[in-house]
């Protein structure tokens, strides 16, 4: 206490650990988040192991719907490892259940509880068996009402549905409802969200880490297979196993574990949406936490120095530059095709390759963000780097409610 006011701890980014995202039909979720914890630990100082850990929160989705285990399954995961008689918090939140975790860990850390927190998000969704792993997506909104969700889609992208071609997640659907309103509103093109994922697929080409390293032009993405309009399958993120992990520290963990090149954790805020009118994007829910967020990291949209966005469709990221205010309102179209978010540009979005290339575990995909931005901050990521970069933001979203996501989550890293 100083003055009568509780004092936080500073949160630290010790360490980031991440398997390659992909098709891992030879291991299992439970090795999949073991791998990267592996990898955490051995980057969080010299010699740290698991007794080092003094809380653990596991992400993952999948593991109770595909694979059967609905309780307890950070016990069984983390046991295997030596991380055991300390408090494991198994954690869900939809896509957003990886930066959940984070967020969760970080809050022990500032509020003194621990010294060193465990974040590990997993997914295993490949089981041989595609329409009940495409089943899963049908959990991430109301299914008590689901004339609600039809009811909204009509709303946002009214009459002209293209229903495509081949199987889909409704997620697909909901993105392209949102894309048909946004180019009713400022008259973004499919040419445009198709320039966001040309760039991104570019940006995974020299990521060993991605599910997709292959580059596409903008012409070859429009051209490819339709799903729901405007979206074609490069566009939209593949379904994807892999594990992610980061370990957060106070300045006592620091002492502890030795780390060499920690990156301070300037903000991390969770926030679900609000009842507005969904005619408009005007308080959009990643407006409303981006906003909360760069007032507690004292810091403004224009000193972002990269992002990390949730883009399980391309259109996602058109919006969500507009939302975080790196670009102005019906912007986000326009500056993608201007190149102005590719490696390069004014501000760089989804370095990585983003969701769409880099693949979409959905447990994993928050920490996954954390990890190129990490290692972003470090200047680690060779042809990938962006020059000076001292400031990163993530946002990882999660769920559809009611014309939103249903959770969002910023995080904003500094350079030390």
């Amino acid at each position: 206490m100083e003055g009568g006011a509780v004092v936080a701890n500073r949160v630290w980014v010790a360490g980031v650990g991440m398997t390659p995202f992909g098709i891992h039909r030879e291991h299992s979720n439970y090795e999949l988040a073991r791998w990267s914890v592996r990898e955490v630990l051995s980057d969080s100082g010299r010699g740290v192991g698991p007794q080092a850990v003094d809380v653990a929160f596991f992400a993952s989705t999948t593991n109770g719907i595909l694979h059967d285990q609905g309780m307890i399954s950070g016990e069984i995961a983390l046991r295997e490892m030596g991380i055991q008689g300390v408090p494991i918090y198994n954690v869900e939140n939809a896509c957003a259940t990886g930066a959940t975790a984070f967020n969760l860990a970080a809050t022990f850390i500032r509020a003194g509880d621990a010294d060193v927190a465990l974040a590990v998000g997993t997914e295993k969704m490949h089981i041989g068996d595609a329409p009940r792993t495409m089943a899963l997506f049908n959990q991430g909104y109301d299914v008590s009402r689901p004339e609600l969700l039809q009811d909204t889609l009509h709303q946002l992208g009214g009459s002209d549905d293209d229903a495509g071609d081949g199987n889909r997640s409704i997620f697909m659907d909901i993105y392209a409802a949102m894309a048909r309103q946004h180019m009713r509103l400022y008259g973004t093109t499919a040419e445009q969200i198709a320039a966001v994922a040309a760039k991104n697929h570019r940006h995974a080409v020299d990521n060993e880490r991605a599910h997709y390293r292959k580059a596409m032009t903008t012409d070859e993405v429009l051209s490819a297979r339709k799903l729901s309009y405007p979206l074609t399958v490069p566009m939209c993120a593949p379904v994807t196993d892999g594990a992610a992990a980061v370990v957060l520290c106070s300045d006592e963990g620091l002492r502890k574990l030795r780390t060499a090149h920690p990156v301070e954790v300037l903000a991390s805020v969770i926030g679900t949406g609000t009842d507005r009118d969904i005619t408009t994007f005007d308080g959009h829910i990643s407006q409303m936490v981006s906003t909360a967020a760069y007032e507690r990291a004292g810091v403004a949209p224009a000193d972002i120095d990269v992002a990390e966005v949730h883009d399980a469709a391309a259109f996602a990221e058109v919006l969500q530059s507009e939302m975080l205010g790196l670009v102005p309102p019906g912007e986000g179209g326009p500056a993608a095709a201007r190149g102005d978010t590719e490696l390069g540009g004014r501000i760089p979005i989804n370095t990585s390759g983003g969701l769409e290339s880099k693949g979409h575990p959905i447990g994993a995909s928050g920490l996954g963000q954390v990890f190129e931005l990490t290692e972003q901050l470090r200047g680690r990521c060779g042809s990938r780097q962006v020059d000076g970069a001292r400031l990163a933001l993530a946002e990882n979203g999660g769920g559809f409610h009611r014309g939103e996501e249903a959770v969002t989550s910023i995080i904003i890293l500094r350079k030390q």
